[in-house]
């Protein structure tokens, strides 16, 4: 139920953002901003693919002490931790530490490692913004 609640409100979020503010909040409505950005978390611009637009949502989870491996991404991705704490590294070095609850602009087109460096499973929820039959994800090594 967890999981749920915050997909619903990840969704909320980057779907309904423009009238997030336009809400009448009350005991039972209630909504926060998560992210709100027009750069990637290493500042640069947020493109967005040609071609016919395609959202892919997926729900990553990464054991203790496990990376992803160095990787990029081709397009736009928006990440939110729900659970543990991650560690995003470029190359040149650059860090980005992450928790429970928090949100960030992936970087488009640069190589990084994402390792979960707590104790406990690292969950986060990920949305590409991409374009049909568009990859998500590129292995730096496979090139």
């Amino acid at each position: 139920m967890k999981i749920a609640h915050y997909f619903c409100i990840v969704v909320w979020t980057f779907v309904y953002q423009p009238t997030v503010f336009a809400l009448e909040t009350s005991a039972a409505v209630q909504a926060s901003v998560i992210l709100k950005t027009s750069t990637s978390w290493d500042g640069k611009p947020i493109i967005y693919p040609e071609g016919t637009p395609e959202i892919t949502g997926l729900i990553i989870e990464i054991a203790p002490g496990g990376e992803t491996g160095w990787h990029s991404h081709p397009v736009s991705s928006f990440g939110l931790v729900l659970e543990g704490e991650l560690e995003v590294q470029l190359k040149n070095g650059a860090l980005k530490r992450l928790k429970a609850g928090e949100a960030l602009a992936e970087v488009i087109n640069t190589p990084h490692n994402g390792r979960n460096f707590g104790s406990l499973p690292v969950k986060l929820v990920v949305f590409y913004a991409g374009a049909v039959g568009q990859k998500l994800t590129v292995n730096e090594y496979a090139k």
